[in-house]
């Protein structure tokens, strides 16, 4: 299913006249609004290939209805998204799940929805059909150097077939670690772990990156091999230029202040990108923003001032991609909403004066340096937003008119009510 012009069109028409009261009402008191304007339809967010259907609990999962089940029509589902809101350009796929019969074909298709292959996502953390040896105890890190080889050669053919898509970039994620004390060899496990990185590093093509994604825990609660962003780091620094941390905002202990952790990897050169969603307990996977919205904003303020501070392009020198899990909620209205809320965060990150908040800093001025802060933070940025949309053609009301044009119900119709999307 795809939008028509004219549909887009007729819902804008209805809402024009108050979005433009909204819109003249923050705009006369933002400078420089014209360039926000252009860094936000510029902006893109990749979909995550797997996030297109229902996911699931330790204790079960509950499928959606007329969830995609072929990698076609995921691209079909991510084109979609990209109508209702011009931001969601680019598809993240994750082997085994999506592996592609025939790129060429594939590659087209992704033309036609105006859409890009971001990072390709490896799978050493689940045991796949006919494979010589489990992953049970581990992959990149196993003692058994055949169980290391096979999780190596996967990720190498990942990389294959990103190679034939026009994918740039590998993230890795390892589910490595030990349950219990005494289960494992710390020095060798990471030992093990460089070295297998190093064979992948050594198979990246001359314009790829590499993402080191870490996680404090889950499947195993004892010890993670790559357990935090010091141990990613360190991982990212031996390998070399090309390998970078990947910050998945879920993975972290409760409290961990994520902002001056992206501001540190930024310094040093080494933040890759980001997976967004939110948490309340511990890797939630919820609907970005849901939970903790500031500090979704600080983390965008470090971004913003640390890539400018470097002479970054926003839109292309990090990986932005999500990363959640839709138990309750349907898919597609769950991921044009957490587009929307980083959008909403990187807005305001976009309004903090940075030459005022460095003088207020350099002045001990805390609380002017805090008042400068939620200033942006409290600003409603939505009509920019909204007119950012309608600048690129896309609609005003992504969700309204998603609900307006029954687009779940269409998908039923098209592939029926018990279709089940490949991945968790």
């Amino acid at each position: 299913m795809l939008l028509t012009k004219t549909q887009i069109e007729q819902h804008n028409d209805a809402l024009l006249t108050q979005h433009q009261r909204n819109f003249e009402f923050i705009s006369g008191n933002v400078a420089g609004i014209d360039a926000i304007l252009k860094k936000l339809t510029d902006f893109q967010v990749a979909i995550p290939s797997w996030a297109l259907g229902n996911g699931g609990t330790r204790f079960g999962r509950f499928g959606g209805r007329g969830e995609p089940a072929t990698l076609e029509q995921k691209l079909e589902d991510v084109g979609l998204l990209h109508q209702f809101n011009r931001s969601s350009g680019a598809i993240s796929l994750h082997i085994p799940w999506d592996i592609p019969k025939d790129a060429a074909a594939l590659k087209q298709l992704a033309a036609q929805l105006d859409l890009k292959f971001d990072a390709m996502n490896s799978n050493t953390f689940q045991d796949q059909p006919g494979q010589a040896h489990s992953y049970k105890y581990g992959s990149l890190q196993h003692v058994d150097k055949a169980v290391r080889k096979q999780a190596i050669d996967h990720n190498i053919e990942v990389i294959k077939y990103g190679e034939e898509l026009g994918s740039e970039s590998l993230t890795i994620w390892l589910a490595d670690g030990s349950c219990f004390p005494g289960q494992l060899n710390f020095r060798k496990a990471f030992n093990n772990t460089l070295e297998s990185l190093g064979e992948i590093y050594d198979a990246l093509p001359e314009s790829w990156k590499v993402f080191v994604e870490y996680k404090a825990f889950e499947p195993n609660f004892y010890s993670t091999t790559v357990g935090d962003w010091g141990q990613s780091f360190l991982f990212a620094s031996k390998l070399g230029e090309k390998a970078y941390t990947l910050v998945d905002l879920g993975h972290h202990l409760p409290n961990a202040n994520i902002e001056q952790i992206v501001a540190l990897l930024l310094n040093e050169k080494k933040l890759g990108g980001f997976h967004f969603n939110d948490s309340k307990y511990g890797d939630d996977d919820l609907t970005v923003g849901s939970i903790k919205p500031y500090q979704l904003f600080l983390i965008f303020k470090e971004l913003v001032e640390g890539m400018d501070a470097r002479g970054m392009d926003h839109t292309r020198d990090l990986g932005w991609m999500i990363d959640a899990s839709h138990n309750v909620k349907d898919p597609l209205e769950d991921l044009l909403q957490s587009v929307e809320a980083i959008r909403i965060a990187y807005a305001q990150a976009l309004l903090v004066d940075p030459a005022k908040l460095d003088a207020a800093q350099e002045a001990n001025d805390v609380a002017l340096a805090q008042e400068i802060l939620q200033a942006a933070y409290r600003t409603d940025v939505r009509p920019i937003l909204a007119e950012a949309r309608l600048r690129a053609g896309a609609a005003l009301d992504p969700i309204g008119l998603f609900r307006q044009l029954k687009v779940r119900d269409q998908l039923v119709k098209e592939r029926g009510a018990n279709t089940v999307a490949t991945g968790l």
